[in-house]
Parts: structure tokens; sequence; C-alpha cells
């Protein structure tokens, strides 16, 4: 058995050694000349974000590329020569497969970099990085199956397996859509939501009677940050089916209220003053919307409704907040007999007689 082994390892000795040879050559070139291209270009250029996006996969597909013309160069006859070489045509598929995956997530993101989220024009920067980030996650999946597929058919025993399914390719592709409905419904629905943008990265949505944002949009679901930093992930398919609230689908101005129970001798003048002061002295109000009506009357009490607005939902709730709080503490300083209660008339024993 060592006598075996030293045989095979003397016969291996140059032909190995020229091949780890040629693979340190490979990547020291390599190293020099990513280093020279960083040094000469800057970050934000577009050749440098897709270089940096793909750098390490090249690295790796190059050292397998020179691994494999080193070992070109020896006798066909050395011992595990043939499954060596199908071995480093798997991995060097696989490496390409990865560095294209790095190369389309890079279009992604130069394509978000160049539409930045201006002030004036966020609708359209949001529009540009949702489509985009949809369609390159569907883009890297076609790209994964492809790879996947290729490197598969390099072994043998899958290729023969390849070819006893085709005659019943029909009936397994019946089974195949069943079983993949899910997640063939969600790519389809990414696709759709892409093209007509019922919502965009950054939205504010109300989905489940949760107030959230859209932070990020995959190829089969979407992660919604929740006001108290939560994170709700909902598939594709669920906002294609379903109704949901879009809070800034054409602009982030909101308007809110505030509702207040009073009794019916409150004065309304020193309250629409009060609440006008309220919204001038604060920094969150926009200055665009200002209103107060009695909106129901019951039994004991009157609702009024305090309407004001906001530049976005962030700032509308700490808005209503503030004046609520403003608006109870002055009815508790200047009017605290209208504020709701319970009244009853007690009647003595003569006159129940």
């Amino acid at each position: 058995m060592q006598d075996a082994l030293a045989e095979v390892l003397a016969v291996w000795l140059w032909p190995g050694l020229s091949a780890l040879l040629a693979v340190a050559v490979a990547h020291v070139a390599y190293r020099v000349m990513l280093a020279i291209v960083r040094r000469v270009t800057r970050p934000e250029a577009v050749a440098r974000i897709f270089l940096d996006a793909a750098a390490r996969a090249l690295g790796v597909a190059l050292a397998l590329l020179a691994l494999h013309f080193g070992l070109a160069a020896a006798p066909e006859d050395l011992p595990s020569m043939t499954v060596l070489q199908r071995i480093l045509t798997l991995l060097l598929i696989l490496s390409l497969t990865w560095a294209a995956v790095r190369c389309s997530s890079a279009i992604g993101e130069v394509i978000v970099a160049m539409n930045p989220s201006m002030k004036h024009d966020w609708r359209y920067a949001r529009k540009v990085e949702t489509q985009t980030r949809v369609l390159i996650r569907g883009l890297n999946i076609l790209i994964v199956i492809v790879g996947v597929g290729a490197a598969l058919m390099t072994i043998r025993p899958v290729q023969q397996l390849g070819t006893s399914l085709l005659a019943s390719a029909g009936v397994g592709g019946i089974i195949l859509g069943f079983a993949a409905r899910p997640v063939l419904s969600n790519l389809l629905a990414g696709v759709q939501i892409a093209l007509t943008q019922p919502f965009r990265i950054g939205d504010v949505l109300r989905v489940q009677d949760e107030w959230c944002w859209v932070e990020e949009i995959t190829a089969t679901y979407v992660v919604l940050r929740v006001w108290d930093l939560r994170r709700l992930i909902v598939p594709l398919q669920w906002f294609i089916d379903n109704p949901f609230q879009n809070w800034s689908r054409n602009n982030t101005e909101m308007m809110g209220t505030v509702t207040i129970s009073l009794d019916y001798k409150v004065p309304m003048q020193p309250l629409r003053d009060e609440f006008g002061r309220l919204l001038r002295a604060s920094a969150l109000w926009d200055g665009v919307t200002e209103n107060v009506q009695t909106v129901e009357s019951g039994e004991r009490s009157q609702q009024l409704r305090f309407l004001m607005s906001a530049t976005d939902s962030s700032i509308l709730w700490d808005l209503r907040c503030e004046i609520r709080e403003g608006l109870i503490a002055f009815l508790q300083a200047r009017y605290p007999e209208h504020l709701p209660r319970v009244r009853g008339e007690l009647l003595s024993g003569e006159a129940e007689t």
C-alpha cells in the first residue's frame, strides 16, 4: 500500500508542482492587476463597482483556469487525471456562476446609484430602485439555475438520468408545476409588482393593522419594518390577493386627527384659538391643514375633532401626540368642569313618595 502511494506521489510530483506554480503566478498577477485598477479608478466608477463586486469570484475562477491549463501539460495517463479534470470543470462553472451573480447584483447597485433619491423627485428614484431590485433578483435566480444545471450536466450519472427522464417529462412537468406553484406565483407577483408599482421601497404601508415601512423586496417576499422595529415578512402573492393601505403612494403628506369628548357647555372659540396656537408653536406642523369640528353628539357629551397635517406619517404621529397633550393640559387648567363625567340625581325619600 505504501509503495503504491509513493509511486503515485512520484508520478504526480512535477505535474502537481507545475500546476501549483501556475496557480501562484496567476494569483499574484491578478492581485497586482486588481491593486493597479483600484489605484487608478474612483470607488464610485461603474467599472470599479463591477470589479469590487466580482473580485473574489473572478480570482477563484482565474485560479481554477490556471490549474486547469497547468494540468493540461501533464501526461493524460496520470492516475485520477480524468476525475480531477471533471472536478475542476465543475468548480470552474460554479465560480463563473458566482461571478455572474455578483455582476448582475452590481448592475442593480449601479442603476440605483445613478438615480439617487432627490427631495423633488423621490418617487421616481424609489420606482427605479424597486423595479431594479426585483428584476435583478429574478435574474440572479435564473443565472443560478442555469449555472447549477450546467454544472450537473458535467456529471455522467446525471446526464444519463436526464436522458431517461425525457420520456416522462410531461408528467414530471405537471407534478413540478403543482409542487412549485407557491414559488412561481410569488415570482410572477414580484414581476407584476415591479411593473405596476403598487408600493416602492421606503413607502409607508398599513398591512394587517400594522404601521410599517417597505424595507426590502426580494424575489418571493417583502420585508416590512414595523414602527417598533419588528420585521414583518409577507409573501409577494399576498399583496396581489389582499387590500392594503399605501400612505405614501403619490406623496408623503398626510392628515391626522385628535378626537376629544367634552361637555356641551364647553366654549368652542377658545378651543379653536388654543389649537391654532399649539400648531403654530410646533415645529412638526407643515402649515397646511387646521380645522376643528364637532363630529358627533351623544347623550352625555359631544365629540370634537381637531384636524391637522404633517409632511409624513412619522411626523404626523408625533404631532398628534403633542397636540393631544397640549389640549388636555389646556382643558385641565381652564375648563376642568367641562371634561366628561357621569352625573346623577339623588332623590330623597319624601320626593319618591
